[in-house]
């Protein structure tokens, strides 16, 4: 049948199971959305911003597993999408976004509202497209969304010049596999890969898991946690990998890092084997390489061969499929008891108990690591959270504990302010049945808070979780602890976050106490559309324990104990 390339477009993305697609029409993308009236089986949502339809791709992405999908004009309307884009690429989020470009002709020549997107793309993209041929875009869009989803997943993108759009031709879906030179990811590890790492795994007295990201796209959640139970093996979280093991499991010692729990830090520089399981070492988990856990074996699992060795030096390095490669290696496993490094770990896990803020604070105060406590207590610990950047996004990481995977979504590499409220609509699109809290800041919501509108007209339940504390809270706390407390910038002129929620018809309620949280939930819960909650919380609430800047992972700035004095 003939059709337009245009219709091919949306011909290719029913294929592909797209049901719904994130964009902001344009001159050089009208004839594809003039296509999708005739396609109503994907919805299409209006965002307010380029750049929050690629959050929200990306947010449907994480949440479902499935390749998201943006959409965007030439010009401004696809350099808006770039910091999303970046966004994904960092986190290895599958998305495809699609731009308009000037027709061919004009290609070159300054055109209005012409960029070269694909060049400005290539750095962030795992691969990119320019389409010069209409006969080449079904092919082309079925290969963008095999690259996006294969191997370590990431962004795409496909830039489609309006005459080609125009075009017509004989379609006929390409229902071949695709096959692409170069770029075959290895999925299984080989024999003497497994011998090795089981030996490893044998020998050792103090071994440590680091569960990274990896577990939860590749499915290996249930083979992580045999590997941990069986040989006994305490499990450290990365940012991104919470939720890979549930956080009550009894082996589970927290997140690792500059941020993350004392104990896990310490078990690291102090274990004599690290199994490192889709992660990628990077500056924020390992602090000064030098020093990183010096002591230890290291086995690397990660589907990326770039990864191995890139970072930290490994004993045992696999290129494969996270949960391909642990099938592999658990049928030879034996069972093992570690009850000595166990309780090492304990007693360092208590010792951190005992810095807790949470334990020992004054209770005319509504601190920050509170709200996220209580908002885990009341959703019974079952929400699908989305963070922002920022201090919000450590005491998220810190106070409320996952037993799922691939319900705490954040940006992890990039760390991109802005991110949390679109990616929750777009997690919410992908989970309709899930309760989704957005956990901000009064800094990074005011990035892209303008998708206030798009929540309320598409009617789309998010609930928005401000943690307003009139700063720009981690810089501030730099600038505390390595600035002489010289606060450039950070001090914020915030707008009045209920009324300008009701101003998009949506209900908000402000918080000041501990006592109102539960209420705030309960608001939260009692209406269909999407709430703003604002909580009022100390101004100058640092989070415990960070890790400076290229410092030893060991060496910690901790919260005193009760009647310490700081260091």
């Amino acid at each position: 049948m003939k059709l337009t390339g245009a219709e091919i477009v949306m011909e290719c993305l029913l294929r592909e199971g797209v049901d719904v697609i994130f964009g902001y029409p344009g001159g050089a993308i009208l004839p594809t959305y003039d296509a999708m009236t005739r396609y109503t089986q994907i919805r299409h949502v209006l965002v307010r911003h380029e750049q929050g339809a690629s959050h929200m791709a990306d947010g449907y992405a994480r949440a479902t597993g499935k390749v998201g999908v943006a959409i965007a004009t030439s010009g401004p309307g696809a350099t808006n999408l770039v910091t999303g884009i970046a966004t994904a690429m960092m986190d290895s989020s599958p998305i495809v976004c699609i731009t308009g470009q000037v027709s061919r002709g004009a290609i070159g020549s300054d055109a209005f509202q012409e960029c070269d997107i694909t060049g400005i793309t290539i750095p962030i993209t795992k691969h990119n497209y320019l389409v010069t041929d209409v006969e080449d875009l079904a092919y082309i869009i079925k290969e963008a969304f095999h690259i996006a989803r294969t191997g370590r997943p990431g962004p795409v993108l496909i830039d489609i010049p309006k005459d080609i759009q125009n075009a017509t031709t004989d379609f006929e879906y390409p229902e071949e596999e695709i096959e692409l030179r170069g770029y075959r990811p290895t999925i299984r590890a080989s024999n003497e890969q497994i011998e090795d790492a089981l030996a490893l795994i044998k020998n050792a007295k103090k071994p440590v898991i680091l569960a990274g990201h990896g577990i939860t796209m590749s499915g290996a959640s249930q083979e992580l946690q045999e590997l941990a139970e069986r040989a006994q093996i305490p499990v450290s979280l990365t940012l991104l990998g919470k939720g890979a093991l549930p956080e009550n499991h009894p082996l589970t010692v927290g997140m690792m890092g500059m941020h993350g729990a004392a104990a896990c830090n310490f078990a690291i520089q102090e274990a004599d084997l690290l199994i490192a399981l889709g992660m990628r070492f990077d500056d924020r988990v390992t602090g000064n390489l030098k020093t990183y856990s010096p002591n230890s074996k290291k086995i690397h699992i990660d589907i990326d061969p770039s990864e191995i060795n890139k970072n930290v030096r490994v004993d045992v390095g696999i290129a494969g499929d996270l949960k391909v490669v642990m099938q592999q290696l658990l049928p030879d496993l034996k069972s093992q008891k570690h009850s000595e490094w166990i309780a090492q770990i304990r007693e360092w896990q208590e010792d951190g108990d005992e810095r807790d803020i949470l334990h020992h604070t004054s209770p005319d105060k509504l601190l920050g690591a509170q709200v996220i406590n209580e908002l885990w207590k009341f959703t019974e610990g079952n929400a699908i959270t989305v963070s922002d950047v920022g201090q919000h996004q450590m005491l998220e990481a810190q106070y409320y504990p996952h037993q799922r995977p691939a319900t705490m979504l954040t940006s992890g590499g990039l760390g991109t302010m802005g991110f949390g409220f679109p990616a929750a609509i777009g997690a919410k699109f992908g989970k309709p049945d899930e309760e989704v809290w957005a956990i901000v800041g009064d800094g990074g919501f005011q990035m892209t808070l303008c998708e206030l509108a798009t929540a309320q007209q598409e009617n789309i339940k998010v609930n928005i979780a401000i943690l307003n504390n009139g700063f720009l809270g981690m810089v501030r706390q730099w600038q505390e602890f390595f600035y002489e407390e010289r606060y450039q910038a950070t001090p914020m002129f915030n707008p009045d976050f209920v009324l300008l929620a009701q101003a998009y018809g949506i209900p908000a309620m402000r918080v000041t106490s501990r006592e109102q949280i539960e209420e705030s939930v309960k608001f939260a819960r009692s209406h269909e559309g999407s709430v703003l909650i604002e909580y009022v919380i100390e101004k100058e609430e640092i989070v415990y324990p960070m890790v400076p800047a290229g410092a030893d992972l060991h060496d910690m700035i901790r919260r005193p104990k009760p009647g310490e004095v700081q260091a």
